[in-house]
């Protein structure tokens, strides 16, 4: 899901002094947490919750129905990271290099309506800059597709400029197709080896074909309130299939971003935006805060999910919130979180 364009201030401003029982009064609750009930009375979620991670320690609050603190959920696009990780880790070994063409690892399958692998980096893929079709637009994330199923359909219609920011879904299907054609095992498989087993993140998996969540776990909703708690995750594939919790996702983007995962010049990579001028990284995406501060991490959206994680660039304070529905109805909410979580308080 492509990074959110939303001023912040404002957002932040009405937020807080909604909360606020007079100017001078000091928040009984870290800020963050008093937005939370939010995202379920203008957000219109049924259930909401966060999890952040300071030097003081982990942090807890939800609010509505339907969600605790241990509950496993679909983290949609978040599966980027982990792939995008996978793929550096690979770099780094010299199995692949993120300038070899798709061509190179899967030829003659990126070929039509004006599409060429032999033009296309692995970097392009990476940052979103290749200019494949989205092939969830024409499934709506609705109809489960096998990879080739997924690429056939992006390479139905032309591409959009190549080298220009444009949010593909089809990129990251490709790089899971890319690390199984280097390493002889599904992408899942290396992100488990490489990321969830060394991590301990015991409460994330990816389930391949399996509609069902591990427990424990809380109903998931769309939009209309249909409880879409059982979906296929090939409705996503490496674009969009992770199931995990908070504290696992806290504790990955912390160990990613504080260089457990990877070697430092790797890590600059992933976070160099100058390819998507300044959109996207690899796998990440940066957003600046009202009050200079820049954050980095993910959102994903699937049926019945919408989660945010976000965190400072050394990795030492990490927020992950999440909804049980599709989106959240006020756009305004999602940053007026991350600016109350992450921007200093001033009294």
């Amino acid at each position: 899901m492509p990074p959110l364009r939303t001023v912040l201030a404002v957002a932040v401003a009405v937020a807080a002094l909604a909360l606020a029982p007079n100017a001078s009064s000091a928040p009984l609750v870290p800020p963050a947490d008093a937005l939370l009930p939010l995202l379920v009375t203008r957000g219109r979620a049924p259930g909401a919750a966060l999890l952040a991670v300071t030097d003081g320690g982990p942090r807890h609050a939800r609010a509505g129905e339907g969600v605790r603190r241990d509950d496993h959920f679909r983290a949609g696009s978040i599966t980027k990271t982990f792939v995008a990780t996978v793929v550096l880790q690979l770099a780094d070994e010299r199995r692949l290099s993120l300038s070899d063409t798709v061509e190179e690892h899967l030829p003659g399958l990126v070929r039509g309506a004006g599409n060429d692998g032999r033009a296309l980096t692995l970097r392009s893929l990476l940052t979103h800059t290749s200019g494949l079709y989205d092939f969830s637009a024409d499934t709506r994330g609705a109809v489960p597709v096998t990879p080739l199923q997924a690429v056939r359909i992006a390479l139905t219609r032309p591409p959009a400029d190549r080298g220009r920011f444009s949010y593909s879904n089809t990129n990251y299907v490709l790089l899971g197709l890319v690390v199984e054609q280097v390493t002889g095992r599904p992408y899942a498989v290396e992100a488990g080896r490489r990321i969830i087993t060394p991590l301990r993140l015991t409460g994330t998996s990816f389930p391949g074909s399996r509609t069902s969540l591990p427990r424990p776990h809380g109903r998931s909703y769309a939009a209309d309130g249909t409880d879409v708690t059982r979906i296929d995750p090939r409705v996503a594939g490496a674009a969009g299939e992770l199931v995990t919790t908070l504290a696992d996702l806290d504790r990955f983007y912390a160990a990613l971003l504080g260089g457990e995962l990877l070697p430092p010049r790797r890590l600059r990579e992933m976070l160099d935006t100058r390819t998507a001028h300044g959109s996207y990284g690899m796998g990440l995406f940066p957003v600046e805060l009202p009050c200079g501060t820049t954050v980095w991490g993910h959102n994903g959206r699937i049926s019945g999910s919408y989660v945010r994680s976000a965190a400072t660039v050394d990795g030492r304070h990490v927020l992950t919130f999440r909804v049980n529905t599709d989106a959240i109805a006020d756009p305004g909410l999602e940053p007026a979180v991350l600016a109350a979580e992450f921007c200093p308080r001033t009294s």
